[in-house]
């Protein structure tokens, strides 16, 4: 394993997007163990691209600008929604001291999703793992599959990161409406302009 690829790995991760934003509105509405639940959905929501990588359907996917776009529309509807409930207040960052918790298979449900939904992940696994794969090795789809789970691991631990911060400053953000509120308006505009990214983004 390169350290090129432990890089290159470490900085799409650390990238705020879709995931980072998920995890930290998890931490700051239910704290740190719902943000590793959040965390968790994210990064399970990985291994459809990895099995579809090794499989060869993500050079489907690039190959088929049907297929690309069907993924990509359902990915920016998902994330419109996610914009819509951040603002209605029944989204990830619905907080308040006394609320009930969303069960954890919903925070991982919807953390799944919302990289399921993202057809650049699956074109990030045709293009960028086959680079560190020997052509022609016999132990190719394995070497795929540890470099797969690298990336998912590196994926989990920045994830925490960013949601063990969002839990850290979660009382403070709570205890005060008019923060939550504008933190709320953030998240849901955050959400819009990722999924205005992705309409308007070619393969």
């Amino acid at each position: 394993m390169s350290i090129e690829f432990l890089l290159t790995s470490l900085i799409v991760v650390a990238t705020p997007g879709t995931g980072v934003l998920y995890t930290m509105a998890a931490g700051l509405a239910r704290g740190a163990r719902a943000s590793v639940i959040a965390a968790v959905g994210c990064t399970l929501g990985i291994v459809p691209h990895m099995v579809a990588a090794i499989t060869g359907v993500a050079a489907l996917l690039h190959a088929s600008a049907t297929a690309f776009q069907v993924l990509k529309y359902l990915g920016v509807a998902y994330l419109l929604y996610m914009a819509w409930s951040m603002l209605r207040n029944t989204g990830a960052l619905t907080a308040d001291q006394d609320s009930a918790p969303r069960s954890a298979t919903k925070v991982i449900v919807s953390g799944v999703l919302i990289n399921i939904l993202n057809p650049k992940l699956t074109i990030f696994f045709f293009a960028f793992l086959p680079q560190f794969v020997a052509p022609g090795a016999p132990n190719a789809v394995w070497h795929m599959i540890e470099l797969s789970a690298v990336f998912m691991a590196l994926t989990f631990a920045v994830f925490l990161g960013y949601g063990r911060f969002a839990a850290l400053i979660r009382n403070r953000v709570i205890s005060r409406p008019r923060v939550l509120a504008w933190m709320r308006r953030t998240f849901a505009g955050a959400f819009l302009a990722l999924g205005a990214r992705l309409a308007f983004t070619d393969r």
